[in-house]
């Protein structure tokens, strides 16, 4: 009974911990998306350059912005949708699929908890958990493929292209590390769920034990116990109770025909 309830309070603490840490990533993907500096670039205000004003260029998925020394922002906004870079359409596209399977993942999840009063049975509850892991683990995909596009969108246009004084060579910006960080939770949140629910899927097969008599079984119909069908006895043990039935038939039948004398001492004791 104890080793029960305390398995039962781990799984409730995993599932805990894999809710808080899959929510604060889909929260720290949200929150990416309305943040600026996606990539950054600076022109001048190194050390040695004849420039005095420096002058930064940033970009997210929404609009370009230069910004100078004296914090002057200049920004243009994305035209309408078929004018915008194809790619920046597949980043947006992918990360609204992550946290739309995000938050459907985070509902599942919820009503699936062990801890939580809603959902049904236990194994009706397991099956709403495994399909919560299994959209978690589909939006964190879908974000990782996001960031991982437009990180190599970067690095083919600054390192790939043939050098030129015109070229701006972008770095990588904040919010995409923050992403991946977010993008990395929300997997490991959707692998702490399958590993409470991962026994109810797959349960332990049954151990069978060979003797050099016969085979032990588990029953497969009731009525019958274990040893009914499956343990065969062997000559040898069979000859054994055999000759022991015989040699007490001998002892009973001797005991009848053969007298009993009893000494004067043993009857005076």
């Amino acid at each position: 009974m104890l080793t029960s309830a305390t398995s039962a309070m781990r799984k409730r603490l995993i599932q805990i911990f894999g809710f808080l840490i899959s929510t604060l990533g889909w929260v720290l993907v949200l929150c990416t998306l309305a943040m600026d500096y996606w990539r950054v670039t600076q022109l001048g205000g190194q050390g040695g350059s004849f420039v005095i004003r420096v002058l930064w260029y940033w970009s997210n998925l929404w609009k370009d912005c230069s910004a100078d020394s004296t914090a002057v922002a200049n920004c243009r906004d994305f035209p309408t949708l078929w004018d915008v870079t194809p790619f920046i359409h597949v980043v947006r596209g992918l990360l609204m699929c992550g946290l739309i399977f995000g938050f459907v993942g985070a509902v599942l999840c919820f009503v699936g908890m062990e801890c939580t009063y809603i959902g049904g049975a236990d194994q009706t509850k397991d099956k709403l958990l495994l399909a919560g892991a299994v959209f978690h683990f589909a939006g964190g995909v879908s974000d990782i493929s996001a960031y991982s596009l437009y990180i190599s969108r970067i690095i083919r246009t600054s390192f790939g292209t043939i050098f030129s004084p015109t070229l701006l060579r972008y770095d990588i910006g904040p919010p995409i590390f923050l992403g991946l960080v977010g993008s990395v939770f929300i997997l490991f949140g959707a692998v702490l769920y399958s590993v409470t629910v991962f026994r109810s899927f797959c349960p332990e097969s049954k151990v069978v034990y060979a003797s050099q008599g016969g085979t032990y079984m588990a029953p497969r119909s009731r009525g019958r116990t274990i040893y009914t069908g499956s343990y065969k006895t062997s000559r040898h043990y069979g000859s054994s109770i055999g000759s022991r039935r015989s040699s007490n038939s001998r002892i009973s039948k001797f005991s009848q025909t053969t007298p009993i004398k009893i000494s004067e001492r043993d009857a005076f004791v």
